[in-house]
């Protein structure tokens, strides 16, 4: 569910949603979700001094909760 989550959101703010990559994988207590962009959709995603970045990752971690488990976001480039 989070990586749907994820990958609606940013599928919104980059030029290129065909290039989204979500995986979501579970390593012990948590949830990582791997976000990997194209290139030049990097910045958007990261934002001005990584705001953008904290407002996704604290949908994750607000959307984890409700699922009463833990969630990590990692941008790949």
């Amino acid at each position: 569910m989070l990586s749907k989550l994820v990958k609606y959101v940013v599928e919104k703010l980059v030029d290129k949603p065909d290039q989204v990559s979500v995986v979501e994988e579970t390593s012990g207590q948590a949830i990582v979700v791997k976000l990997r962009v194209a290139p030049e959709d990097l910045g958007k995603i990261i934002g001005k001094e990584g705001k953008m970045a904290r407002v996704i990752r604290t949908l994750v971690h607000t959307a984890a909760i409700l699922q009463g488990k833990r969630a990590i976001l990692e941008i790949l480039k």
